[in-house]
């Protein structure tokens, strides 16, 4: 179990139509939080919005591997710092560090979700430490935290560089269909396709976002538009079968969405629906991006058909919480993604810059 560090009822949203301040949501909305002197790690847990803000600790390698795989902390640039940090955090509670059980703890780690490439990257990054560190105990404690503390103010940067980027092809006026969440609670920073939002309204530009619901979790719905509307964005949330029906009435003017993966020729997978969104877009002349970090792009996978495909629970689409909506015994086909292929991707938004077609992204 995780440990209940801060429970409390969602509070009114401001006006949607005020401004932010400034490029970043505001601090309550934060995927995780570090305690770099007490190396504690606190999630926002996912789950429980939009009814209630739920931060927990983790402090075990059970809890921070339930937390990633239960999509308690979610997101790939998300996953990847977290588990990162919650290495950490469980081993400074352990009166013992030996290399042993800290490889052990990074390869679970590495698989509790296999989409996402940000996560055995990052893990990859605690292993060289393994591999580099001159002992057992605290000096190898060291070297993790200050690696894991590096990726936590990587991400942060990268977030910015992406809304900078991004910002470039939001105008004034501009409508932004996005999928799933992609924004600070995916994110240590202001997201991956959300950035240019926030970057761009906060240069003054008037910017709305349409939000899909994203089924079967509802990542759109519950996450998206709470964290939009936190922020003063102004956002209209429709279910993923209306999207295209948007499109068709002209309601939307670009689509950006994030990625969990993207192969070297381009190919860029992402939350389920994303595909069907693309095919919508081109249909209707509308430009199709995917933000991710650099880390994101994995030159070992050659095209979209090398990327593994998570496959989650069957009552994740036969149920909302308790209640069931569908015979309880039905096959259920549920993957978390789905692969757009690059020939439908107008651009992809990273922290180096806007890459464009053709896409070849090497070792």
């Amino acid at each position: 179990m995780f440990l209940l560090t801060a429970r409390y009822t969602l509070h009114s949203a401001p006006n949607p139509r005020t401004p932010p301040r400034s490029s970043s949501v505001p601090p309550a909305v934060r995927a995780l939080r570090w305690d770099s002197a007490a190396r504690t790690l606190r999630i926002l847990d996912q789950r429980f919005l939009p009814r209630e803000v739920i931060e927990r600790e983790l402090r075990t390698l059970d809890e921070v591997d339930d937390a990633i795989r239960s999509l308690a902390v979610r997101g790939a640039p998300a996953i990847g710092v977290a588990a990162a940090l919650g290495l950490v955090a469980s081993f400074a509670r352990m009166p013992q560090v030996s290399r042993a059980a800290v490889q052990a703890g990074i390869e679970r780690l590495a698989t509790a979700r296999p989409t996402a490439v940000n996560l055995p990257w990052a893990m990859a990054q605690m292993q060289s430490v393994v591999a580099s560190a001159p002992s057992d105990g605290a000096a190898l404690l060291d070297a993790l935290a200050a690696v894991a503390e590096r990726l936590l103010a990587n991400d942060e940067a990268m977030c910015d560089a992406i809304g900078r980027h991004g910002a470039t092809l939001i105008a004034d006026g501009a409508r932004v269909l996005t999928h799933c969440n992609a924004g600070a609670l995916a994110t240590t920073g202001i997201g991956t396709a959300l950035a240019p939002v926030y970057t761009a309204v906060a240069a003054g530009r008037r910017v709305e976002v349409v939000a899909c619901e994203t089924r079967p979790l509802l990542q759109g719905s519950r996450i998206t538009a709470w964290e939009l509307s936190r922020a003063g964005i102004p956002v209209t949330l429709c279910t993923d079968g209306m999207a295209a029906s948007l499109m068709q009435a002209g309601r939307v003017d670009l689509v950006i969405v994030g990625a969990d993966r993207i192969a070297a020729n381009g190919d860029v997978a992402n939350k389920i629906g994303t595909y069907a969104l693309a095919v919508a877009a081109r249909h209707h002349g509308i430009p199709f991006y995917a933000a991710a970090p650099s880390s994101s792009i994995d030159p070992a996978a050659p095209d979209g058909a090398a990327i593994p495909i998570e496959q989650r629970a069957a009552d994740e689409v036969r149920r909302v919480g308790e209640q069931l909506l569908a015979p309880p015994d039905v096959a259920v086909f549920n993957p978390a993604f789905d692969v757009t292929p690059a020939a439908l991707v107008t651009a992809i938004i990273t922290d180096r810059g806007i890459e464009r077609p053709p896409f070849r992204f090497a070792r």
